[in-house]
């Protein structure tokens, strides 16, 4: 792995040391450069759970990725660069019910006697990496984030829009995890028609301003509150979108 091209394809610019502003600055450039996509899943493209491809398909190859190949790439970049880091798994809340084991991928990173949480693989969320504080209220984004412990080193993220009601977002535990114990879960969602991921195309990258989206067939621009959709009618069109809006070439 190339540290070097990571830093240049996320645009990174800070001199690169063990603290937060260079975490957040990480988390930040990543989240602004590489986009949360699935659409290997799409043209049958198995995606494959090592270190290696992954770097390759995003980083060489200018493409985005979800959970699995986005956090993973983080976690092998962070320690790289010397950061304390480990993956935890996590579950996704639908509806009421978290998904299974391993569902998500996550990471902590501990500095300075204080651990944060860190996710850039799970589209629209959190843009900065969250204190690992319990009860903490965060405000990012005109969104407010809490850590919540539910006993037996299990926690849940909850996020709000007004600070007062909160959602499940998802439940983890702060067990050290290793890449492998994700393939199963990263195969599930590769090729099971209950996966949503396996139910409709999708890539979405945040800007600083907004985020701009494609879902299924329809491009959805979100700047500075202001939303925007409207249908893409072809798959020149489709493909076109991914150049301009993403980098992307299938």
């Amino acid at each position: 792995m190339e540290i070097d091209k990571y830093l240049k394809r996320i645009r990174h610019n800070l001199p690169v040391e063990i603290s937060l502003e260079v975490l957040t600055s990480l988390h930040l450039q990543h989240l602004y450069s590489i986009p949360f996509e699935n659409l290997d899943i799409h043209i049958g493209r198995k995606i494959i759970l090592s270190f290696e491809s992954i770097y390759d398909k995003i980083v060489t190859n200018n493409r985005g990725g979800f959970c699995y190949e986005m956090n993973g790439l983080f976690y092998k970049v962070l320690t790289a660069l010397g950061f304390t880091v480990r993956m935890v798994s996590a579950r996704v809340y639908d509806s009421t019910e978290p998904g299974p084991e391993f569902d998500h991928m996550a990471l902590i990173v501990a500095l300075g006697g204080t651990e944060y949480l860190a996710d850039v693989g799970f589209g629209d969320s959190f843009r900065e990496p969250l204190e690992f504080k319990t009860g903490l209220i965060q405000n990012q984004e005109n969104k407010y984030y809490k850590i919540e412990n539910i006993g037996e080193n299990n926690y849940i993220l909850k996020q709000s829009d007004d600070g007062t009601v909160y959602c499940n977002m998802y439940r983890f535990s702060t067990t050290a995890r290793e890449l492998s114990d994700f393939e199963q879960m990263c195969n599930y969602h590769q090729s099971s028609p209950l996966s949503h991921f396996a139910q409709k195309r999708i890539i979405t990258i945040a800007k600083p301003n907004g985020r701009i989206t494609i879902s299924g067939n329809r491009l959805i621009e979100t700047i500075n509150g202001i939303k925007a959709e409207s249908e893409i009618d072809s798959e020149e069109v489709f493909n076109k979108l991914l150049i301009e809006n993403f980098g992307v070439v299938l």
